[in-house]
């Protein structure tokens, strides 16, 4: 079991498959992007799947998000879900992708145990779309979405991030689209996690922000605590169900009390929150040949020491230097 001094069990892992991405967007990354991680330094496909094996069967681990970077440009993708589908107990497993290569790869993903997937999308217009990305992509995008709904990989969420004088005013439009093609939307706060530190709390969309404008079209009835779990999103009914929209706050409206995740980075490290400064090796013990008892023990040290919180509202929060990229969302 993973339990920290504050009594939360983490029951969620989050494993970033690679740092790269093959869209540039602007609360992320520079347009020319980022000092990638060397080859050596990644975990191979044989050592993610044995630390998966080790949370599922020893820590108590029930399931599993793939995230990256941009996690379908990982070659051995198919493979790995494959094999921890084989894994008693089976977990839930859930992909994380910006959608690029989705409509491609969707069926096989389905075919080997992927159950669902989140697929970011910030906006429904092309051209502000290239704008956020700094690709023409959006309807590889679109296309991706339909065909992980038509493989079964539902409900299929959509991640949306409102960015000032870009897309403030598509939430409205983006919510009706999502009803109509029968995916979930969940905004997310912009978050103190892009590379060049350009973050600024004064300048972000927030939760009211985002709740304002859905209801100057729909009717929003709160779900409620009891609903939402552990789940980062707080989500409403929509104009009587059954459709929900969720936002995700945390920035505005943090839910560390609940929080039940560990992270997995692409070079094998422990991450106890997405904005923690801190970080636990896990690779080194693999590649020296510690058994599972011994790196299931530096799991477990690690996320006792997990904090109460991310530090968002302290006025002496500092930006982790890893950025989104390379901690996997």
């Amino acid at each position: 079991m993973l339990i920290d001094t504050f009594g939360r069990v983490a029951t969620d892992l989050r494993v970033s498959l690679t740092d790269r991405c093959n869209l540039r967007c602007t609360y992320c990354m520079p347009e020319e992007g980022l000092q990638w991680l060397a080859k050596p330094d990644l975990l191979t496909d044989d050592e993610i799947v044995r630390l998966i094996r080790i949370a599922v069967t020893e820590l108590g681990i029930t399931d599993v998000r793939f995230t990256g970077g941009e996690p379908l440009l990982r070659p051995g993708l198919v493979s790995i879900v494959d094999r921890v589908a084989a894994l008693e107990p089976r977990p839930k497993m859930s992909l994380t992708t910006n959608g690029i290569g989705l409509q491609r790869t969707a069926r096989a993903l389905a075919d080997a145990g992927l159950d669902r997937v989140n697929v970011s999308l910030d906006t429904l217009r092309p051209d502000v779309f290239q704008t956020m990305t700094r690709r023409k992509r959006h309807g590889d995008v679109l296309d991706g979405l339909a065909a992980a709904r038509d493989a079964g990989l539902t409900p299929v969420k959509v991640n949306s991030v409102l960015m000032p004088g870009l897309n403030d005013d598509e939430a409205p439009d983006l919510l009706a689209w999502a009803v109509e093609n029968d995916y979930e939307l969940r905004f997310i706060e912009q978050m103190p996690l892009d590379a060049q530190h350009g973050w600024k709390r004064d300048g972000m969309i927030t939760a009211g922000d985002i709740l304002a404008s859905l209801r100057t079209r729909f009717d929003l009835t709160p779900e409620g605590d009891d609903a939402r779990g552990s789940a980062p999103a707080e989500r409403w009914v929509v104009d009587g169900g059954p459709a929900r929209v969720g936002v995700i706050a945390s920035v505005t409206r943090p839910f560390c009390a609940a929080c039940d995740r560990t992270r997995l980075t692409a070079d094998g490290q422990i991450r106890t929150c997405l904005f923690a400064q801190e970080e636990s090796d896990l690779r080194g013990a693999l590649r020296s040949g510690e058994p599972d008892e011994e790196i299931a023990r530096r799991w477990k040290l690690a996320m006792w020491g997990k904090k109460a919180g991310s530090g968002l509202d302290d006025p002496s929060f500092l930006q982790p230097q890893r950025p989104m990229s390379a901690i996997g969302g």
